[in-house]
Parts: C-alpha cells; sequence; structure tokens
C-alpha cells in the first residue's frame, strides 16, 4: 500500500510542528517512546541495523494494519451506504410503481367516461339533426298553411264577387 504522505511532506510538517513549538519538558508519551527506544537497544546503548530494520517495519505494518483497518470501515460503511441508497431507492421504485398502477386505473376510468360522453354526444347530435329536420318540415308546413290561407281568402273573394 503507498501511504497518504510523502516521506518529504512528513519531514516538512515535522520540522514545521517542532520549530513553532515552545521548548518544554517531554511529555509523559515522549518518554515512554524513549523507554521503548532504549529498550530495544543492545547493551552498549547502541542499535544495530537489525534493530531498527525491525523496528521500521514493525512501525510501517502496525501504520499500514492501521491504514487497512480505516479503509475496511471506509468500504463497510460506504457498502452499507450503497445498501442503503438501494433500498432506498427500490422504495421509491416501489411507491412510483404503485402511483403508476392507480394512474392506469384512473386512465382507463376516465377513458371509459370518454367513451360514454361520446355516445351521448353522437346520441345527442343525432337527436339535434332530428329536430332540425322536424323544423324544417314545419317551416315548410307553416308557409304551404300560410299560402292555402291566402289562397282560400282569395276564393272566398272571388265567390263573393260571383255571388252578388
Amino acid at each position: 500500500m503507498s501511504s497518504l504522505y510523502s516521506r518529504k511532506d512528513l519531514s516538512s510538517r515535522s520540522r514545521k510542528s517542532l520549530s513553532d513549538s515552545p521548548p518544554s519538558s517531554p511529555s509523559p508519551s515522549t518518554k515512554s517512546f524513549r523507554q521503548d527506544r532504549a529498550s530495544r537497544s543492545d547493551s552498549s546503548g547502541v542499535e544495530s541495523p537489525s534493530d531498527r530494520l525491525s523496528a521500521r517495519t514493525g512501525t510501517y505494518t502496525r501504520r499500514e494494519n492501521r491504514l487497512a483497518s480505516l479503509s475496511k470501515t471506509d468500504d463497510n460503511s460506504a457498502s452499507k451506504d450503497y445498501k442503503k441508497l438501494y433500498e432506498d431507492a427500490l422504495a421509491e421504485n416501489e411507491k412510483l410503481k404503485s402511483r403508476l398502477d392507480d394512474s392506469k386505473l384512473e386512465l382507463t376510468k376516465i377513458r371509459s367516461q370518454l367513451d360514454r360522453v361520446a355516445q351521448e354526444k353522437e346520441a345527442l347530435e343525432k337527436k339535434v339533426s332530428d329536430m332540425e329536420e322536424e323544423l324544417k318540415v314545419l317551416t315548410e308546413l307553416k308557409s304551404d298553411n300560410q299560402r292555402l290561407k291566402d289562397e282560400n281568402g282569395a276564393l272566398i273573394r272571388v265567390i263573393s264577387k260571383l255571388s252578388k
């Protein structure tokens, strides 16, 4: 695995933090770190190259294990997030499917109503056209009736003149 920071970043970072902080007495953690280093060194007080290598390897291994556990935690939380997102998407899809089904039912009801209204409209239009035909016939009858009245009046006048 590669590290998150290069050695250059770490060294510049540690130099800044050491130079920025005022001199103080060593903290308990610093003292224990020094004691650990001293206990790892041989009896002469000087570390051998193999001790330094094993210390570095141990530190590196611990660091890698720590990073791996962090990435596993991120993977677990990411997979949980993906699982939650998937479940949310499924729930949303189910809601949308039910709404779609409801809309389809409503659409079929509205179509049947529209068909019924269209049939009624055709029936009404037929009645209107029939009534218009009857109106034309009535108009013709009225005009015929008026013509006959006029002719009747003319005949009555002719008969009354002949009878005088």
